[in-house]
């Protein structure tokens, strides 16, 4: 799933340069396409884990991590590459993150077997 996500993401980053957006609102944009498909893949195929309430957790992160892609890609570009070229290799890097990230915000509570408090699998252990 990280190759098809990373694929959306970078389309939709080119695509929006092409139409004549800054680096920063193309790396937005596929930002905010990226959150709907990567929040659903992640979750449901990666971790075994779509519950939605995760959601706001999940963009925070990816909040954090567009930061710091936005600012990767304008050092890149001030190093003489082009917005194109700058957000491609980002990519290695943004994935890893991505992942990282997602086992922060799915992981936590997608294991039945581990009692987390406050969440839906510490209720259903109530009558044990």
């Amino acid at each position: 799933m990280g190759i098809v996500n990373t694929a959306v993401s970078y389309g939709t980053y080119a695509l929006f340069l092409s139409v004549g957006l800054t680096y920063a609102l193309a790396s937005f944009s596929a930002l905010l396409v990226g959150l709907v498909v990567a929040f659903r893949t992640q979750g449901a195929f990666v971790f075994d884990n779509s519950d939605k309430r995760l959601f706001f957790r999940y963009a925070v992160c990816w909040g954090i991590i567009y930061l710091i892609n936005t600012g990767l890609i304008g050092m890149l570009i001030g190093w003489g590459l082009s917005a194109y070229a700058a957000g491609a290799v980002t990519l290695p890097l943004i994935a890893l993150l991505s992942f990282l990230m997602g086992t922060f915000v799915f992981k936590r509570t997608a294991h039945k077997d581990v009692l987390v408090p406050g969440t839906p699998n510490d209720a259903s252990r109530e009558g044990e």
